[in-house]
């Protein structure tokens, strides 16, 4: 399913936290919620009329990722109205898209949506940073380059666009004559930037096959050199005597494959079993798999959540080095969504963590992204916001198989998990 911003920052801004804010700022949630339906999309419209406008991509990128490492994992506190960390960071984000600006936008949306003007300023403090935060999170996930951020807002325009109530006014407060002037101001950078890029791995293409073509000849001198000496030195060793073995050998080897089949032994045929939701939907799962594990402790009336309640994935995999999921893993998302739903009081946290091998701070970073990108992926699936506590990467710290372990072992420790902290 294509990652739809608009959409996810919607579910974000749920009822419950128009019902908070009202009350916080005295206004009807009915307003409210008309508030932030023409909040949202102003905001990413301010995104991209900075991207069209600055062409600076990189540094769009660096805006994004720094709202989404810092201010992201306070969206869990959405649920509880107008977090103070995220208005903080709003004011300084509002500058930086409308510059002189911010004041008109917040007058603007304040007249339309019959909201307080201070109202409205506190409703877009809070809805910039988050907004940035969740493109940042999907950046972080996707592992976007500056120009391939431009191509996702640029795939996003017209959705955002199209969003934005007719009456705010907008295009004039930004300098255009209509919103359609940004989409293709934005537009037109994203395929410089694409035929830029593909022009010079052209080049480079081109390069490197005229370079091959000069130097064919003297590859191929040198591979018969190689050869030569490979079959000059394997006549030599065919020729010396085998000397015997030693007379343990046999029983060590023996007892090393004991030893090792013993820590590890080869995984046992799993076996497939449907899991009954309490609202009637039926999952695809492994015995003794999260899913099993998950729902059977949410059941249980005798179980309570808590940072010691965790479970593990089963079924989620990453592209080697990277923080980008399998496609194949999606099944085991939607799972977890579906679960969530039906048991809509529980509050999670992802957990990730890595073996023992490696560098310790690439090892923390990496698990951090993955954590992070299983929670951006939750959100894609339309989780509700207030189910999801964030996501930390543990690293290495928790590996209990040593870096000289067998893979069977260490594989144990490179894992993704579920904390249930309330059910």
């Amino acid at each position: 399913m294509a990652f739809d911003l608009l959409d996810t920052l919607k579910n974000l801004f749920s009822s419950e936290f128009s019902n908070k804010a009202a009350a916080q700022l005295g206004e009807s949630e009915g307003n409210v919620q008309k508030a932030l339906g023409g909040i949202v999309p102003t905001v990413l419209t301010g995104l991209l009329h900075k991207a069209g406008s600055t062409g600076d991509a990189g540094g769009l990128l660096g805006m994004v990722k720094e709202a989404a490492s810092g201010e992201f994992s306070k969206l869990s506190d959405l649920a509880s109205g107008l977090p103070a960390g995220l208005m903080a960071k709003g004011s300084d984000i509002l500058r930086s898209l409308f510059g002189d600006k911010a004041q008109d936008i917040s007058n603007a949306i304040a007249s339309y949506a019959g909201i307080k003007p201070s109202s409205a300023a506190s409703l877009l403090q809070t809805a910039a940073p988050a907004s940035l935060g969740v493109i940042g999170q999907h950046a972080a996930s996707q592992n976007l380059s500056a120009s391939g951020l431009m191509a996702f807002l640029n795939s996003q325009k017209d959705n955002i666009l199209a969003a934005v109530p007719s009456g705010l006014g907008l295009a004039g407060v930004l300098g255009h004559a209509n919103l359609g002037d940004i989409g293709k101001k934005l537009g037109s950078l994203a395929s410089g930037l694409t035929g830029g890029l593909k022009s010079a791995a052209d080049n480079v293409g081109h390069a490197a096959e005229s370079a091959s073509r000069n130097r064919w000849l003297w590859i191929l001198i040198l591979l018969l050199a190689i050869i030569l000496l490979l079959w000059y030195w394997l006549k030599g060793c065919n020729e010396r005597p085998t000397p015997p073995p030693p007379a343990d050998s046999v029983t060590t080897a023996k007892m090393e494959d004991s030893a090792i089949s013993q820590v590890a032994p080869p995984p046992a045929t799993r076996e497939s079993i449907k899991v009954t939701l309490p609202d009637g939907k039926v999952l695809d799962a492994f015995k003794g798999g999260i899913e099993d594990q998950l729902v059977q402790f949410l059941q249980d009336p005798n179980t309570q959540g808590g940072k010691d309640k965790w479970f593990d994935f089963d079924n989620l995999n990453f592209k080697t080095g990277s923080a980008e999921l399998t496609e194949d893993s999606k099944a085991q998302v939607q799972n977890i969504v579906a679960i969530l739903n039906a048991f809509p009081k529980a509050k999670i946290k992802i957990g990730g963590y890595t073996d023992a091998t490696g560098d310790a701070k690439a090892n923390l970073r990496l698990s951090q992204s993955r954590a992070e990108a299983v929670v951006t992926a939750l959100q894609t699936e339309h989780v509700k916001p207030v189910q999801i506590l964030g996501g930390e990467g543990y690293g290495s710290q928790f590996a209990k198989a040593p870096a000289d372990a067998p893979d069977e072992q260490r594989k144990l420790d490179r894992r993704i998990s579920v904390c249930v902290r309330e059910k």
